[in-house]
Formats: C-alpha cells, sequence, structure tokens
C-alpha cells in the first residue's frame, strides 16, 4: 500500500522531486540568471544611451558639415567680389581727372598757356589722389644708389659726386604705402 500512497501524491509533490512529502510553494529560481537579466537591461539601457548620444553626435556634425560648407562658399563668393569690385573707390576717386581730361581736350580756342596750366592742375589732382591711396615717389637724384629701390640704368664718372650716388633720373620709381611697385630707373655716379 506504500505504492500507492506514492502514486496517489499530488503532481506538485511528484515535481518537487524531494519525495518528502510537502508542497513546494514556488519552484526555487537561480539567483545568478536574475543577476544577469539586470545586468543585460542594464546594458541595454545604457546602449540606448550611448546610441542615442552617437546619433546627437552625428547630426552635430552633418550640421557644422553643412555650416562650413555654406561659410566656404560664402567666402569664396565675398572673396571673389572684394577682387572684382577692389579698384572701385579709386576708380570713383578717378573720375574726375578723366572729366577734367575731356574738358581740357574739348577746349577750343585757348591759349597754349591756359591748356598747360590746365594739365598742370589735373596732374596735381591726380597726384592728390594717388598720395592719398599710398602712393609715393622713390627719392632718387642725390641719394645713394640702392637697389631694392633704383634700377641703374648708366653709370657715369663724375668728380662732383661720390661713388654710387644716383645722379639722373630717367624714369621715377614709385612706393605703395611700403612696397615698391616700380623702382626708378636711374643713372650712377661711379669715381674716375
Amino acid at each position: 500500500m506504500n505504492n500507492e500512497a506514492t502514486t496517489n501524491q499530488p503532481d506538485e509533490i511528484k515535481q518537487n522531486g524531494t519525495g518528502n512529502g510537502t508542497l513546494s510553494e514556488e519552484p526555487e529560481v537561480d539567483e545568478d540568471i536574475i543577476v544577469e537579466e539586470t545586468e543585460l537591461s542594464v546594458l541595454q539601457s545604457q546602449l540606448a544611451e550611448q546610441k542615442a548620444l552617437a546619433d546627437d553626435y552625428y547630426n552635430r556634425m552633418v550640421r557644422i558639415q553643412a555650416d562650413y560648407e555654406n561659410y566656404r562658399r560664402r567666402t569664396r563668393q565675398e572673396k571673389e567680389d572684394f577682387y572684382k569690385y577692389a579698384s572701385e573707390q579709386l576708380i570713383l576717386a578717378l573720375l574726375p581727372v578723366l572729366d577734367n581730361f575731356e574738358r581740357a581736350l574739348s577746349a577750343e580756342s585757348e591759349s597754349i598757356e591756359s591748356f598747360k596750366s590746365g594739365v598742370e592742375m589735373i596732374c596735381r589732382q591726380l597726384q592728390d589722389i594717388l598720395a592719398d591711396e599710398g602712393l609715393k615717389p622713390v627719392p632718387s637724384v642725390g641719394e645713394t644708389f640702392d637697389p631694392a629701390w633704383h634700377e641703374a640704368v648708366l653709370q657715369a664718372e663724375s668728380a662732383e659726386h661720390p661713388d654710387n650716388t644716383v645722379i639722373e633720373e630717367f624714369r621715377r620709381g614709385y612706393c605703395l604705402k611700403d612696397k615698391v611697385i616700380r623702382p626708378a630707373m636711374v643713372k650712377v655716379a661711379k669715381s674716375s
């Protein structure tokens, strides 16, 4: 009869496997599985945070790259416009000089002296405009020859001038601000 008692036990006791005839309220859960599931959920949430952060960085990078391309295009256009219209102010300043030349050329029955004085006034006006822009003549005659400022085309023996002194200017040289844009073409004295 003992066998019958064992076979008539409730299913919970049979599944428990203890054979002691006690009812198990809950099956035993492995604590390692719970810890792994907790770690897995933490790692998944961290991964989701990092993915969101990476997406944010990527979107920022795309916007920055687009802004940079727009900046490059805009600065290239501004640079082209600057070079294209850089001389605009100078041209505007020179237009009155051009007007005066046209008036002088269209004037009739004037004497040579009045024509000459008109051209001299226009020349002074032009020199003033160019000086305002930073153009200065290179000092030459009486100066010591300097290859950075002068271009010697002749040498002449001279007892009255020291050696390497500029004694004649064939073509005036000019500086724009601090840069020589055209050296003066000169004759230089040499000792006999």
